[in-house]
């Protein structure tokens, strides 16, 4: 390919990234949740404790956007906030019983369409892409990844 070459490789995943968003938004209209508020729920419940300032940050999103969509979790019930103990102006977030179970089915629908998106793939090609697409994150957004030290979502 030259450099002039069309579609780039960035293009390309721009549009592959808006397909999946797209799907995700309206299947997880059955939880009645974003995909803010979805990032957010996962981000609790991978890391306990987590600020909402942190989850923007590993989402690539902003705060304000980040702040709304924990609110709308907050006030349903999902999540639920307690002081810092060591910083009175930091609040860390936890998930509650509903919100651990919100969680759970919305990763089952994740999982669902992440398979339905990549089932032109082989299983050797989805890890490929899988290895790159990490590599990348972890090169441009290692805040992305901080959970993954302790697991590795896919």
């Amino acid at each position: 390919m030259t450099d002039a070459a069309f579609p780039t490789t960035g293009y390309l995943a721009w549009q592959f990234s808006q397909i999946i968003a797209g799907r995700l938004e309206r299947a997880l209209r059955a939880e009645d949740l974003t995909l803010a508020q979805h990032n957010a729920l996962q981000q609790v419940i991978w890391t306990p404790g987590v600020s909402a300032a942190e989850i923007a940050r590993r989402s690539g999103i902003t705060a304000q956007s980040m702040g709304a969509a924990v609110s709308g979790l907050v006030e349903r019930g999902l999540l639920r906030r307690e002081t810092h103990p060591t910083s009175r102006r930091s609040m860390r977030l936890f998930a509650t019983d509903e919100g651990r179970a919100t969680a759970a089915r919305a990763a089952s629908i994740a999982r669902r369409i992440e398979s339905e998106t990549t089932s032109p793939l082989s299983p050797d090609d989805k890890d490929a892409i899988h290895r790159l697409l990490h590599r990348l994150v972890e090169e441009l957004n290692p805040d992305a990844l901080a959970v993954s030290t302790t697991r590795t979502p896919r």
